[in-house]
């Protein structure tokens, strides 16, 4: 094996190891789901992008959209389609995107493995 080739090789097993993409919880999946059907429409995916704002400096949007734009990360949760653009896909890869439903709170929430820190609030992170 060459250098090169090796080099090649342990490059694209450390990529491999790394978290590529967002994660969509089971519930979350469902809620999702169930918020594209009430849309009425089957051409909706859901968008997670990093937009600066906030707090703390960065700002997650999360949101329908039927776009398609160049370097999406597009991955598919049960029938979910879960789109990154891909100036935001290096912030999030390896987030998990679930939702809660209990009294003390209501709505999707995102574990972020790459936030420094974050806001008091939960809506924005460094």
């Amino acid at each position: 094996m060459t250098t090169e080739a090796h080099t090649e090789a342990h490059t694209q097993s450390t990529e491999a190891a790394a978290p590529t993409g967002v994660i969509l919880t089971d519930v979350a999946a469902v809620k999702v789901k169930t918020l594209i059907e009430q849309e009425g429409r089957d051409d909706l995916r859901l968008r997670i992008a990093v937009q600066p704002g906030g707090c703390s400096g960065l700002r997650y949007q999360l949101f329908f959209d039927e776009r398609s734009l160049d370097g999406d990360v597009v991955n598919d949760f049960d029938g979910v389609g879960v789109v990154v653009d891909r100036m935001s896909a290096p912030y999030l890869a390896g987030a998990t995107i679930d939702f809660a439903d209990r009294i003390d709170a209501q709505g999707f929430t995102i574990d972020n493995p790459n936030a420094q820190n974050s806001c008091a609030c939960g809506d924005s992170f460094h």
